[in-house]
């Protein structure tokens, strides 16, 4: 029964993880949902801002303070260990709900592009980011990323065993395409209100110091992440890197 219940547990918080995700997308891309991001302000500016940046500091405590190991340590002496995945998703999942809940416009456009190929370029590059966030997760394992793999092990009564390392597809560009996917997702709008540049700022100042206390805890864990890390790129892929000195040198060229 135990195990039948942790197992329901955690299908439970992964179908509230994929609700909140697909809400997210709507949510930042002003589509479909019934609040979304951007709406003319109906609050005062210092209020407003207050809000939202209490909503989003909020997010980033529960995301980087569970996802520490000393946390995971001391968290699953409560909790059964198969578990502690599960719930550090749906506590995500909730802090999220409430942000939409709660959020509030600031008003305010910074840019509006009107041309109709460099909006359709924007949107593409919006749905792209959706697309490798959702990509990036399946590649190193979407299902034990969100606690599925361990509930399924314990209620098949097998030991938990940590995947082994590996770098597929864009993991062998920058080590974290899951991040740039983010990026391309929030920044990537033909309308760029004072509300979503805000969203987007913090956003993006959150995963840059998320980053490093990542790489800490894989340092630590990982013996290989040290050569990886000396060998990839974090963000941007040596490529782009490459041609930008190869025009550079052509153009130092007398």
């Amino acid at each position: 029964m135990k195990r039948s219940l942790i197992l329901l547990y955690g299908v439970a918080c992964y179908a509230v993880f994929f609700a909140t995700f697909l809400y997210a997308i709507g949510f930042v891309g002003n589509l479909w949902v019934p609040k979304a991001m951007d709406a003319p302000r109906e609050s005062s500016l210092v209020a407003a801002l207050a809000i939202n940046l209490g909503l989003l500091a909020l997010f980033a405590l529960q995301h980087s303070v569970m996802a520490r190991p000393a946390f995971k340590r001391a968290w699953t002496r409560l909790i059964p260990e198969s578990a502690e995945r599960s719930t550090y998703t749906l506590l995500s999942s909730l802090a999220l709900i409430l942000l939409f809940w709660q959020w509030r416009p600031l008003g305010g456009v910074v840019w509006h592009v009107q041309n109709e190929f460099a909006r359709s370029l924007l949107y593409a590059a919006f749905w792209f980011g959706w697309a490798l966030v959702l990509v990036a997760t399946f590649l190193i394992n979407h299902f034990d990323l969100f606690g599925l793999r361990q509930v399924w092990l314990q209620f098949r009564g097998r030991p938990y065993r940590p995947l082994p390392f590996r770098t597929p597809g864009p993991y062998r560009l920058v080590r974290h395409p899951l991040y740039v996917g983010w990026f391309f997702a929030f920044w990537a709008t033909p309308t760029m209100t004072v509300t979503h540049l805000l969203f987007a700022s913090m956003t993006t100042a959150y995963i840059l110091v998320a980053i490093r206390l990542e790489e800490r805890d894989l340092l630590d864990a990982l013996p290989e992440y040290a050569q990886y890390r000396r060998e990839v790129p974090m963000l941007l892929p040596r490529v782009a890197r490459s041609a930008r000195a190869g025009n550079a040198g052509r153009i130092a060229q007398p």
